[in-house]
């Protein structure tokens, strides 16, 4: 079992900046690769970035590209989402996820945090 806690979410306004923070227990967290993914009500899971379990390839889909960036440390058991130019579009709930698979679909991640809320205000 890995036990995943996440940290960080808040209210910001538009243009602004937030880092999420997810701390990994239990099972070695480097041998898994470690995903964000997010959450608004009455929409599907959607993939925001993943790191590998050397945090040498990270990927992003188009929607957070070249805003978001996803790093690990793994002395300290914990990975991060750094978000830069926040969007109201960005609010949800963020989740992150551990998978054997450097893979963006959620049904390949067998564990999850309870997630952490980010609201930002235009």
């Amino acid at each position: 079992q890995v036990q995943l806690v996440e940290s960080g979410g808040g209210l910001v306004q538009a243009g602004g900046s937030l880092r999420l923070s997810c701390a990994a227990s239990g099972r070695t967290f480097s041998n898994y690769a470690m995903g964000w993914f997010r959450l608004v009500p009455g929409r599907e899971r959607e993939f925001v970035a993943v790191i590998s379990r050397s945090g040498d390839s990270t990927n992003y889909p188009d929607s957070v590209k070249g805003r978001f960036t996803i790093s690990r440390d793994n002395a300290k058991n914990t990975v991060y989402l750094q978000m830069n130019s926040l969007k109201p579009e960005d609010t949800a709930v963020y989740y992150c996820a551990a998978s054997e698979y450097l893979s963006n679909a959620y049904a390949t991640y067998d564990y999850w945090g309870k997630g952490t809320q980010v609201t930002v205000s235009s």
